[in-house]
């Protein structure tokens, strides 16, 4: 009973962030909307954080689950945009709250895991030390992270969209031509 408690709870607050910003939604509106009382949601959640950062972190460990390989930057970042087109209003709802740092951390994970296996499998026959290779994934996180928080201050723009998948098919094969660079230096 507890799980559909708590599945019932998220689920009815990512619809209500579908409906309406953050700061309009409080615990009794969840309450309500799931005929529950009060006493029951702060059983399950301290608070309204607690409940948005646990729905985060499991959507992060959902994508990571699908995508336990990663062959290209594209394919990095079409997961991030199949993700959040999915739930593009509650996505943008938590973006632009006081919650972001919980957001920022969480899809700074997520680039950090898809970026390393993109690498990982990119550079698996160039003979390249472990410390370059992180070098390499740093770089590719960072770039990543912000071309995605980027499009998330656009509003997730299609058209954005587009210019960075662009970038990424354009620069598909850099993480290759670093490591060959660093095999060099080994």
């Amino acid at each position: 009973m507890a799980n559909f408690t708590a599945k019932a709870i998220k689920e009815t607050f990512i619809e209500l962030l579908e409906e309406r910003p953050l700061s309009q939604i409080t615990v009794k509106d969840i309450c309500e909307k799931c005929e529950i009382n009060r006493n029951t949601f702060y059983y399950h959640y301290q608070d309204l954080p607690a409940l948005i950062e646990e729905i985060i972190e499991e959507e992060v460990k959902n994508i990571i689950e699908k995508y336990p390989s990663v062959s290209s930057i594209v394919e990095c970042f079409d997961a991030l945009v199949e993700f959040a087109s999915s739930k593009k209003r509650a996505i943008m709802h938590i973006f632009r709250s006081v919650n972001r740092e919980v957001f920022d951390n969480n899809l700074r994970e997520l680039s950090g895991y898809l970026v390393f296996n993109y690498i990982d499998s990119a550079v698996d026959d160039i003979p390249i030390s472990e410390s370059d290779k992180k070098t390499v994934s740093t770089y590719y996180k960072s770039v990543f992270f912000g071309l995605v928080t980027e499009w998330l201050n656009c509003e997730m723009s299609e058209d954005f969209a587009r210019e960075i998948r662009r970038i990424f098919l354009l620069k598909k094969d850099f993480a290759k031509e670093v490591a060959d660079l660093l095999r060099g230096q080994v």
